[in-house]
């Protein structure tokens, strides 16, 4: 059964379980699948009273979600920790190269450590990538009313026009940054 976990699941086994999971939430509990709204919900319970937008938001109604966002974390570090079976994390051959052009060798984790440690936090490029960066993320996600799966699996599974937008703009700005921006500062 270990083996079965270890090894990663193929896109046609998880990309249905994730897609029955909004169905579900929804039957079940009349709930709304997504993780950005989690920050909301912790600043509610930690500060409240300070600021209305905080303040007027009953964080105890989506509770069930800071358990999920609990159990993301717990799941990541034992898949990290404990599941990973010690192999490199599997990259193509033509993503290693290109990678490697632009002075990325460490392969060793799950991230570029070149890009993301906290040794390189000290330096601009390391406050752009992971500051201004995760700034940038967090605050899109909720100006964009969710975060990228939660356009992609919720938005699109109740026909909103927004979210197909959305989505073809998360992946165009993808595109950008991999093809254009990357290439320039790095």
């Amino acid at each position: 059964m270990l083996e079965l976990i270890q090894k990663p699941w193929p896109w046609y086994v998880t990309g249905p379980l994730i897609g029955l999971l909004v169905p579900l939430l929804l039957l079940v509990g009349n709930k709304k699948f997504g993780i950005s709204s989690t920050l909301r919900q912790v600043c509610s319970a930690a500060m409240p009273g300070r600021i209305a937008f905080f303040r007027d938001y009953n964080w105890k109604n989506d509770a069930w979600n800071l358990f999920f966002a609990a159990g993301i974390i717990l799941g990541g570090f034992i898949a990290s920790a404990v599941l990973n079976g010690g192999g490199a994390v599997a990259i193509s051959d033509a993503t290693v190269a290109d990678l490697k052009e632009l002075g990325i060798t460490d392969f060793s984790s799950f991230i570029p450590l070149e890009i993301f440690s906290w040794d390189n936090l000290a330096t601009g490029q390391g406050l752009l990538f992971m500051v201004f960066g995760g700034f940038l993320v967090g605050f899109g996600a909720r100006y964009g009313g969710g975060c990228t799966s939660g356009h992609a699996i919720m938005g699109l599974s109740y026909l909103q026009f927004a979210s197909l937008v959305a989505v073809i703009s998360f992946f165009v700005g993808g595109l950008l940054m991999t093809h254009v921006i990357f290439p320039l500062i790095f």
